[in-house]
């Protein structure tokens, strides 16, 4: 059925011919994007003028305008219908008829409507008012009725915003930036607002308003392309969830991607962003054009009269070798030769980014139009270029994002194109993997001053993630990339092979400490063997950091920095040539002693609770993600269950576990007996911690049998119904591979979830196991924890008995 067709239906059969046209336009799969909605847009146009005329007699000095998103004809499956009834004032009765003519069909069809009746005299005031209405009119588009009267609405707005533009531009950046607060960037959100996040389709619409100003307008390369691919995609997620909703779900996202025919949900987030990115670099460049200019206005006037008339040349002041600043920005000075400088856009990036300015629209595209590419390896100068832009600090950002705008990254790197606009499905990540690599080098640039070699830090920080566009274990696809963008930008073959090094182990040090029994001595030659060196160590640990900071909150934090700072000084000590301790050597501290002593004494446990051992070096800050927060020292004659039993007692009092320690204690001579020791760190999910008594009493009744953790921990379960959210992956037990002489270890990864440690403890104890210490650690929704096991007689599993726990401990954790 052609478009005429499905119109002609709706005319002939009136509101439910509409409603029957509408639904076979929306279901057949003949059209979609534009011309759909196009043809939604004139399908529901010609019902309109329909209901307009439908009365008794023609009314007169009344038209329809649609405004908004109808009114630039771009209809999604469930958009509000926005409609002005304008009309000159003479017979208000007839009017109010008109208008509930008009709505209430619409409104019986279930249609959402934003609807106003207003004469041009009103609606030019209200627009005066209401930045909103005054841009919803700029799209103002004749429906039926009096056409003049809608041309000459249109014609007073336009004239209304271009002379009051120096005043309502401002107002309308500010709205820009305060919607940008609230709903974070689209281009980074793995649940994000199609229209209301930064760089969507509100942000479109404001970068229409200002070109309808003429103050200024925005780069149009690509930017209608961009648009068209976020109103798409809405129209997608319309269509697949029946309502109307802007944001992209992530359950909804894989239905998404297949109503629009793509491989996946990473390929349609991969999609959403470069759109985004598209949006949000033209607002940027657009926005700094309209502030140039009202600035300019408002200097002018007073230059000219200072200097008798005539136009002032602007200022021009050297950055670098064909690199000059001019109003604010980095341009190129009038003798640079681009065709003949292939590192200009380094130097030029790298003075700007020094300076603390953003690099002009005409500058990055006259490099990309003209410059030639560098040759391999590349010249000193231009890896030193390089190096400087990215130890420039936060500046670095918007220069990198302009150079990527107009494809210049990609030429100099071509292996950055696997990992531009890449989505992270971690909730840990705040970034995709081209922003992470770049807030990891703007973060190693506050870390230059502890390392001996600051360019490997920085360029190790741009590469260390570049193997996550590869299929397999990214560290191992990033040394292989590493090794050929080293050489080809011109580092020697000593500095190759410290680069791939830290690309390959830019997690081990994090991974150890927070995984790993850092007394164990083969923990602790494991990473010095990795290392190498003492160069190398430093700067893995710099490295570690910032790849940390630069992940999101939840990433790093005071307890985290102690962990790999310790480590790094265990490693360090290796490699100066002393070896470590064994682990048995390690004498327990008085209150530790105290305590064991005790709970041999009375058979029982014996706890103490309390904020800290010792005070920190240095005051953690205030918004550190996981606090030192309050210890748990727990000591418990030997016997079987104590791992499930302290852990179930701690979720039934909804205590966090936030790291958890727990190993056999030796007693001074002369007391017999055998005490575990458990060091644990907790947290309260909400409300204060309960009395150190308390949780002794629950402790003793869990280990006699008489507390049923389980069924209480079900009962709370059952009390609250589950809400609705992201599919969580499935859990992974792995045996780690030689991690340990004494013990074998197990790798548990799962959701995050009250009762985790309880049902793992319990599953180990029901395999016989002996937990001889373990290490627990989450990373936002993520627990990642280690135990250390040996079978009844104290000694490693065999391969093929690790394997069936492993294989069972899964099981039980699926289920």
């Amino acid at each position: 059925m052609t478009s005429t067709d499905v119109r002609n239906e709706a005319e002939d059969s009136g509101p439910s011919g509409y409603a029957a046209a509408r639904l076979r336009l929306l279901t057949e799969g003949a059209r979609s994007g534009p011309p759909r909605r196009t043809a939604l847009a004139e399908l529901t146009d010609d019902w309109l003028s329909g209901l307009f005329t439908a009365g008794t007699e023609m009314p007169r000095g009344a038209s329809l305008v649609a405004v908004g998103g109808y009114g630039r004809g771009e209809l999604s499956p469930r958009s509000d219908l926005d409609l002005l009834l304008l009309h000159d004032g003479d017979d208000p009765k007839a009017v109010a008829a008109l208008a509930d003519r008009l709505w209430y069909p619409v409104w019986d069809l279930g249609l959402a409507l934003d609807h106003s009746v207003r004469t041009p005299a009103e609606a030019r005031r209200t627009a005066g008012e209401d930045l909103k209405v005054q841009l919803g009119l700029l799209d103002a588009r004749h429906l039926a009725g009096d056409a003049a009267l809608t041309a000459g609405l249109r014609t007073a707005v336009l004239a209304d915003w271009r002379n009051q533009a120096p005043r309502r531009l401002p107002e309308l950046q500010e709205l820009c930036v305060e919607r940008a607060e609230r709903q974070g960037e689209l281009q980074y959100l793995l649940e994000p607002d199609l229209k209301e996040a930064r760089g969507g389709l509100r942000d479109a619409t404001a970068l229409r308003a200002v070109a309808a100003s003429w103050l200024a307008d925005a780069p149009r390369e690509g930017l209608a392309d961009a648009r068209r691919r976020l109103l798409d995609v809405r129209d997608a997620l319309h269509l697949t969830t029946g309502r109307a909703t802007d944001r992209l779900a992530l359950q909804e996202q894989d239905q998404v991607a297949a109503e629009l025919g793509l491989l996946d949900a990473d390929t349609l987030l991969r999609q959403v962003y470069e759109a985004a990115r598209v949006i949000s670099y033209a607002s940027d460049v657009t926005w700094r054009e309209v502030g140039r200019v009202l600035r300019s206005r408002a200097v002018r006037p007073r230059l000219r009269a200072m200097l008798g008339g005539g136009k002032p040349a602007p200022e021009r002041s050297p950055l670098a070798e064909g690199v000059v600043e001019q109003d604010g920005e980095v341009v190129l000075a009038r003798a640079a030769r681009p065709e003949r400088d292939p590192v200009l856009p380094l130097r030029a990036a790298a003075a700007a980014a020094q300076a603390g300015l953003p690099l002009s629209l005409h500058a990055v595209r006259r490099l990309a139009a003209t410059v030639r590419p560098l040759p391999t390896p590349w010249p000193a100068e231009a890896r030193e270029q390089l190096v400087t832009l990215l130890g420039s600090g936060q500046p670095t950002v918007e220069v990198w994002e302009a150079l990527e705008a107009e494809g210049l990254i990609t030429r100099l790197l071509p292996d950055w194109e696997r990992v531009r606009c890449r989505p992270q499905r971690n909730a840990v990540h705040i970034w995709t993997v081209d922003r992470h690599l770049i807030e990891t080098a703007v973060r190693a640039s506050e870390f230059t001053r502890r390392v001996g070699r600051p360019d490997l830090l920085l360029v190790s920080a741009l590469l260390h993630d570049i193997g996550k566009g590869w299929p397999g274990d990214h560290s191992v696809a990033g040394e292989i990339i590493a090794k050929d963008v080293a050489a080809r930008i011109g580092f020697d073959r000593a500095d190759v092979a410290v680069l791939s090094t830290l690309v390959r182990h830019h997690l081990l040090l994090i991974e150890t400490a927070t995984r790993r029994d850092l007394e164990d001595p083969a923990t602790v030659r494991s990473v010095a063997d990795a290392v190498g060196s003492q160069s190398t160590l430093e700067l893995l640990h710099a490295l570690t950091e910032a790849d940390a900071l630069a992940t999101g909150p939840a990433a790093w934090s005071s307890w985290r920095g102690s962990l790999v700072a310790d480590l790094v000084k265990r490693v360090g000590a290796v490699l100066a040539g002393d070896e470590p301790d064994e682990p048995d050597a390690a004498a327990p501290t008085a209150e530790q002693e105290r305590l064991a002593i005790e709970a041999v004494a009375t058979g029982s446990p014996v706890l103490a609770l309390r904020a800290q051992t010792d005070a920190p070096a240095e005051e953690p800050p205030a918004d550190d993600p996981e606090p030192l927060g309050v210890e748990l020292l727990i000591a418990v004659p030997d016997q079987p269950g104590v791992l499930p039993a302290v852990a179930g007692v701690l979720a039934v009092h909804r205590l966090t576990v936030r790291t958890a320690e727990l190993r056999a204690l030796d007693l001074p001579a002369g007391v017999e007996g055998s005490v575990l020791l458990l060091n644990w760190r907790v947290a309260a999910e909400y409300g204060s911690l309960p009395q150190a008594a308390r949780l002794r009493a629950d402790l003793v009744r869990a280990l006699d049998g008489s507390l049923d953790i389980a069924g209480r921990l079900a009962e709370r379960d059952a009390a609250y119904p589950r809400r609705r959210g992201v599919v969580a992956p499935p859990p992974r037990v792995t045996v780690a591979p030689a991690a340990s002489r004494h013990a074998t270890v197990i790798e548990v990864r799962a959701q995050d979830a009250p009762g985790l440690l309880f049902r793992i403890g319990r599953a180990l104890e029901d395999e016989g196991l002996r937990v001889r210490s373990m290490h627990v650690s989450t990373l936002g929704a993520n627990a990642v924890d280690a135990f250390y096991v040996t079978g009844a007689e104290g000694v490693p599993l065999p391969g093929d008995e690790a394997a069936s726990v492993t294989r069972k401990l899964e099981e039980t954790l699926r289920a």
